[in-house]
């Protein structure tokens, strides 16, 4: 895969210090990677470049909104996210991403590119279980919730099934761990 030009922060040119760079984020970005979990993204990247002497501190804040389903329902929504990342770039002999928030690139590298590191950022701060609001409210009116209530136990049943379906003979050895 091919990595987006737009995501590649060259950093020789520039001084040490501070240097504040702004993405934008829609499914444009996603389907570069394949990923199709968002019916819609509309997020904010906000990558800051603190540039030191012998090495190179990124912060990415990502923050937004994405469309997505809710596992209960299946209904669309939208999921506010936030979320940051901090990744420190070393420079050694060899290229080493092994650890997740040090990157070692060879000497003489003039750029980094961010775009694995906003993508991460952005689909980790959705939440595990995605819960559509009206659902935790109860104010969501769906067919599905509607068929789920139906279908669910009763409480009632359960009790009365209970003390009425029990076979006899069940009780005579329930009798066998009281009497000792």
């Amino acid at each position: 895969m091919k990595p987006l030009k737009m995501y590649t922060i060259p950093f020789v040119g520039l001084k040490q210090g501070k240097h504040h760079f702004e993405y934008e984020i829609d499914n444009t970005f996603f389907e570069y990677f394949e990923f199709d979990d968002f019916n819609a993204a509309q997020l904010k990247a906000d990558v800051t470049l603190d540039k030191k002497s012998a090495h190179l501190e990124f912060h990415f804040d990502v923050s937004g909104t994405v469309n997505v389903n809710c596992d209960i329902t299946n209904e669309p929504y939208e999921q506010p996210i936030s979320n940051t990342f901090d990744l420190v770039v070393k420079f050694g002999d060899d290229y080493n991403d092994d650890y997740i928030d040090i990157l070692m690139v060879p000497h003489g590298t003039f750029e980094v590119n961010v775009q694995q590191y906003i993508y991460e950022t952005a689909v980790l701060g959705v939440p595990v279980k995605r819960i559509h609001p009206g659902v935790e409210d109860g104010t969501l009116d769906s067919e599905i919730l509607k068929k789920l209530e139906e279908l669910s136990p009763k409480e009632e049943d359960d009790k009365n099934k209970d003390s009425e379906d029990i076979d006899p003979r069940w009780n005579k050895l329930k009798n066998l761990l009281t009497d000792k």
